[in-house]
């Protein structure tokens, strides 16, 4: 508490355009508050009117005189001697502040806290109550409060710099913006072990002026501090104070990721829309909000589920305009470094973007920042719907914009790695984020995103055949993924051509498929004809291979290595939610399985009886030099002599010859068609 001097006024000669005041003292016990009217407790009739915003002060000339510049030049200029009234409507802290200035001025004890010491500092330098009228005057005993007693404490400075959002452009002239915000980036920077002072994790109260008395919520000498201790506190603060503190913080050189950590607990304070709990998360937002601006007394509201339900004080327009400075404030101060933000949260803020018309320019950075840690995206966060009056339901357009970003940043940190810097232990998380491993985890990703939208009937053969195309052949091990998004987009467009057909089924490898995937295709009507015949055939030489490896293997060679993966390597890269699509097709495969294990077993039979019968013609050769069909017909030419019914019988023989001749060639037969 400062006390102002009780002393008369001393007689002062005021040259260029300041007016001199006799000696003379007003004795008062106070103010005194009649409506909406303040009136000098004192037996002396005021004889100056200031009107300030809706209220009036009924006042005297000679106090306000001696301390305050301002009204001296008033005065003087008006150059009228009965001047009763003066209006000062433009003056920053409106009339709480000039209140607390005209106690001043009448001796009166003032108190400064920091609810009011930043409205009282701009009141004073408008007013021009420097040294120059009196010594110890409101400026110097303002700013040695702010100096030595806000400035070196973190909830004050909080308090204050929130206080400061109501007066613009006094508080940015003055520096008290500036002071407060390192004053806080110094004290978040401090080492969480030697932190002693008090923070919340609630919404702190701006109103109140008894700081000190909230001793219980001070950390103990045993309590560990997180390292997240300052976000609740720096959270209340509007956008453009807390981009202020964000960058001074950064100056002082914390961790990009607690800072990261920092933008996103603002953002769902400030932005209730990027959380994923849609009712309850709009309902603490809002509450959240309303605290705020309730505390505060400022008009300044967050939240989207403000521009979705709408608001009777203020119209949608003006709440968009809140939330896009907001947006485009917090794409400005995210940390430069890979991970700094979840690849989700950047998702959700490009969405948002999106909706409410941001600035191109930043869109554009907020894509390539998501491009960097693509891999790390869920399917949920990337259907996005189209806000641009587009053809299609989702933008996918966004989502080829968003591959692109990605394939040139891997090809970035392959051709030049050395020039990936990563502090401390992020290096090596972000260096497996990268590589062979993050194209697949994407294409599996780019896959069921081509499935989810491949319903929707609005979009081109040539959107689908793009962003399909767009991977390279390496990142996908199996194409099982990239047949389901084709068959639903088959599925969602039956009216398509033969050549649209064939040119979609392009994009696909069949001898990438797994036997489940082939299974399926074979019995697909609404694939080609010609793909289906690819996959029979990429088929038939799977099984080819896997006898060839199977023979090989009994026979001892041990380093032979087999053609094709097996049906466990094929099945590790099919996505889970592919053969759940095909749940009514398993009982016909199950079948087909059965019946080619019967033609098999037949095969080894009939391939056994071709070898007895072989080794047995192989041994009458032996017996006789000439032709068993020449031999044949002697006897037949001998036994036809006798009579017509041994005659029957050699037809009969010569018939079955005939037969045991044609049952020796059907097991080629056999063997090509499996083969």
């Amino acid at each position: 508490m400062w006390d102002s001097e009780t002393e008369s006024v001393g007689g002062r000669d005021y040259g260029n355009g300041v007016l001199s005041s006799s000696k003379h003292s007003v004795k008062t016990d106070g103010f005194e508050l009649k409506g909406s009217s303040w009136y000098v407790a004192t037996d002396i009739p005021s004889d100056l009117l200031v009107q300030v915003g809706d209220v009036n002060f009924h006042l005297h000339k000679y106090p306000l005189l001696s301390r305050s510049g301002k009204i001296n030049r008033v005065m003087y200029e008006l150059r009228d001697p009965d001047l009763s009234k003066i209006a000062l409507d433009d003056l920053p802290g409106g009339p709480e502040a000039f209140e607390l200035a005209a106690k001043f001025c009448y001796g009166i004890a003032v108190d400064l806290t920091a609810a009011n010491i930043s409205g009282l500092r701009c009141a004073a330098e408008y007013l021009e109550m420097t040294e120059d009228l009196e010594e110890g005057n409101l400026i110097f005993k303002t700013e040695a409060f702010l100096s030595y007693v806000v400035l070196s404490s973190w909830r004050d400075s909080i308090v204050v710099l929130k206080s400061c959002e109501k007066l613009s452009p006094w508080a940015e002239n003055l520096q008290i913006v500036r002071r407060c915000s390192e004053s806080i980036a110094w004290k978040a920077c401090a080492n969480p072990k030697g932190i002693r002072w008090a923070y919340t994790g609630k919404p702190l109260k701006v109103s109140s002026p008894s700081w000190n008395d909230m001793k219980d919520s001070s950390p103990s000498k045993n309590q560990q501090v997180p390292p997240d201790w300052w976000f609740e506190d720096v959270s209340i603060l509007r956008i453009d104070h807390f981009v202020r503190v964000i960058t001074a913080i950064k100056v002082k050189g914390m961790r990009f990721e607690l800072i990261g950590a920092a933008i996103m607990h603002y953002a769902s304070k400030w932005l209730p829309g990027l959380i994923n709990d849609g009712a309850a998360a709009a309902d603490e937002g809002s509450n959240s909000s309303n605290n705020n601006t309730s505390n505060s007394g400022s008009s300044w509201k967050g939240g989207l589920h403000l521009i979705v339900a709408g608001n009777k004080d203020e119209p949608p327009s003006v709440q968009a305009k809140d939330q896009r400075m907001i947006i485009e404030s917090l794409i400005s101060i995210i940390p430069p470094q890979k991970d700094s933000v979840s690849c989700s949260f950047l998702l959700r803020l490009l969405r948002m973007a999106n909706m409410l018309k941001v600035a191109l320019a930043l869109v554009t950075e907020l894509e390539k920042r998501v491009g960097m840690q693509f891999e790390q995206a869920t399917l949920a966060d990337l259907l996005i719907p189209s806000y641009n009056k587009s053809e299609t339901m989702y933008d996918v357009d966004l989502v080829q914009r968003l591959l692109e970003h990605f394939l040139v940043q891997e090809q970035t940190d392959i051709s030049s790695p050395s020039q990936q810097s990563f502090p401390g232990k992020h290096y090596d998380d972000i260096q497996r984020g990268t590589g062979p491993n993050a194209k697949m985890r994407v294409a599996r990703l780019v896959d069921s995103y081509l499935t989810e939208v491949s319903r929707d009937r609005s979009l081109s053969l040539t959107k689908f055949q793009v962003l399909a195309e767009a991977l390279p052949d390496s990142a996908r091990i199996c194409d099982d993924g990239l047949y389901r998004a084709i068959d639903s987009y088959l599925k969602a467009h039956p009216t398509l051509s033969e050549h649209e057909r064939k040119r979609l089924c392009r994009v696909m490898d069949c001898q990438k498929l797994s036997i489940d995937a082939c299974m399926h295709a074979a019995q697909n009507e609404r694939l080609p004809l010609r793909v289906v015949v690819q996959v029979l055939f990429s088929e038939q030489v799977k099984i080819s291979n896997a006898l060839a490896t199977s023979s090989l293997k009994e026979a001892g060679e041990s380093q032979y290595q087999p053609m094709v993966s097996n049906r466990k390597t094929l099945l590790e890269g099919t996505p889970q939610s592919f053969q759940e699509g095909w749940a009514a097709a398993k009982k016909d495969i199950n079948t087909v399985k059965f019946e080619l294990e019967s033609v098999k077993a037949k095969y080894l039979e009939l391939q056994n009886d071709m070898d007895n019968l072989q080794r047995q013609f192989d041994k009458m050769s032996k017996q006789k030099q000439t032709s068993a069909w020449s031999s044949g017909w002697k006897k037949l030419s001998k036994l036809t002599k006798t009579t017509n019914l041994e005659n029957q019988h050699n037809i009969g023989t010569e018939h079955q010859a005939a037969v045991d001749q044609q049952n020796r060639k059907t097991p080629r037969r056999w063997r090509n068609s499996i083969s």
